[in-house]
């Protein structure tokens, strides 16, 4: 059985940082792209950040691009989204998911999806 667990979310004042996990089993984990999304209150959910099956390409939406990195270790299972200069409106919870490319992704064609971790940012 697939499984993409997340961890990492927390409350943070404005201008802090947040480094989000999401450890994924049941699959290898190296034929995946991965990805992050978040939800915000009354919103639709939006793609933030997608990274390649090696972790050599990595894609961002605007908004975020300059404050958060997302990254992966394969020995590990793992993908991350490092999370800086946090403002309130990033206050959503965050997805990782599991696609075939970075297009994929971007597209919403997802192949598995974690469980959400809430982040909130206070200003």
């Amino acid at each position: 059985q697939v499984q993409l667990v997340e961890s990492g979310g927390g409350l943070v004042q404005a201008g802090g940082s947040l480094r989000l996990s999401c450890k994924f089993s049941g699959r290898t984990f190296g034929d995946y792209a991965m990805g992050w999304f978040r939800q915000a209150p009354e919103k639709e959910r939006e793609f933030v950040a997608a990274v390649s099956w090696s972790g050599d390409n990595t894609f961002y939406t605007a908004s975020v691009k300059g404050r958060f990195t997302i990254s992966r270790d394969n020995a590990k299972n793992t993908v991350y989204l490092q999370m800086n200069n946090l403002k309130p409106e990033d206050t959503a919870v965050y997805f990782c998911a599991a696609g075939n490319t970075m297009a994929a992704l971007r597209r919403y064609e997802i192949d598995y999806w974690g469980q959400g971790t809430q982040v909130t940012v206070s200003s």
